[in-house]
């Protein structure tokens, strides 16, 4: 039976309706954000995997080359890279660091390499001929400042082996007095800072660089593009790839291991006569899949085709896993 609504009964309806509609908006209201447009350009996380990937590399070669350089064990690692102003880099450069400006080329951009000075008397006593000696924090003298320059071109020559695959080498400057690291590039530019952990025995310390945007910017540009043609492809991509791969036809045959034959037995060759190979009659057969030999068996008979029973891996297939 067909209901009829009463006027009352169909205004009740619409202020229900429009209640859940009012409802729904304040729910959507209350999900909205406020947006920071001091985040925006932040370091996302597949560029913190190229750029981690990157600057591992550099760890790795820096502590070999430093230590053998230095006739010591050290320890490279990297801790952090992030993205922040230039003034907020500076807040955390010690009040008694070694602090230089490097050129990189072919961008002609300056960036910033900071070391701890706790870092600086066991490094400089072993290469002055010592045995690794530490001393307090304090101001270097222009011989130690000299000696000190040549570890922070050897870390420039390290950065640039590392940094080769995006096209940027780095050549040390000069150093740069506590006054003076302000005019390396703007208090506000956003900078692509890199902090490394270093330890040696009896000091550890920290090694910083600071990159401006110009140069992190085109980093991360030709870095995600390597990383994301390299590593990373959709899941239909792959699929259909696999698809792809199934449907390839490889050259397969189950043949005799090769041997070497004299050439006067091929001079009496004829049709019918039973050449004799210097292999036993035990020794299988090889299954090559391409040429490369994977398993060993023996020809069998199936049905109408002929098979091979594998028995094991090829001795060549074995040795190459």
């Amino acid at each position: 039976m067909e209901k009829n609504l009463k006027q009352d009964e169909i205004d009740a309806l619409f202020q229900a309706a429009r209640a859940r509609s009012q409802a729904a908006s304040k729910e959507t209201r209350a999900r909205v954000q406020p947006y920071s447009f001091s985040r925006a350009g932040q370091i996302s996380n597949e560029q913190l995997r190229a750029i981690s990937l990157l600057n591992d590399i550099f760890a790795r070669n820096l502590t070999h080359n430093l230590g053998v350089w230095l006739r010591s064990r050290f320890h490279v690692n990297l801790v952090s890279a992030e993205q922040m102003p230039f003034n907020e880099f500076m807040l955390r450069i010690p009040d008694l660091a070694y602090v230089s400006s490097v050129r990189l080329e072919p961008l002609r951009a300056l960036s910033v390499l900071q070391l701890d000075l706790a870092l600086a008397p066991p490094m400089i006593d072993l290469l002055l001929g010592g045995e690794r000696k530490s001393d307090r924090v304090r101001e270097l003298t222009d011989i130690e400042e000299s000696i000190l320059t040549s570890v922070a071109e050897a870390i420039c020559r390290e950065l640039s082996a590392a940094w080769q695959p995006v096209g940027l080498s780095f050549i040390f400057e000069r150093r740069q007095l506590h006054t003076q690291i302000a005019r390396v590039m703007p208090v506000a530019e956003k900078t692509l800072c890199l902090s490394f952990e270093v330890r040696m025995p009896g000091a550890s310390g920290m090694l910083n660089l600071a990159f401006p945007a110009v140069v992190s910017n085109t980093v991360l540009r030709r870095l995600v593009g390597d990383w994301s043609r390299q590593h990373r492809h959709s899941p239909e991509n792959r699929q259909r790839m696999q698809e792809r791969v199934g449907m390839v036809k490889v050259g397969a045959a189950l043949q005799l291991p090769p041997v070497s034959i004299a050439g006067r037995e091929l001079e009496d060759l004829y049709e019918g006569k039973v050449l004799k190979l210097p292999i036993v009659a035990s020794r299988p057969a090889e299954l090559r899949i391409a040429g490369v030999p994977l398993f060993e068996g023996y020809p069998v008979s199936h049905e109408e085709q002929r098979g091979a029973h594998l028995l094991r891996i090829a001795t060549a297939a074995a040795t190459n896993a």
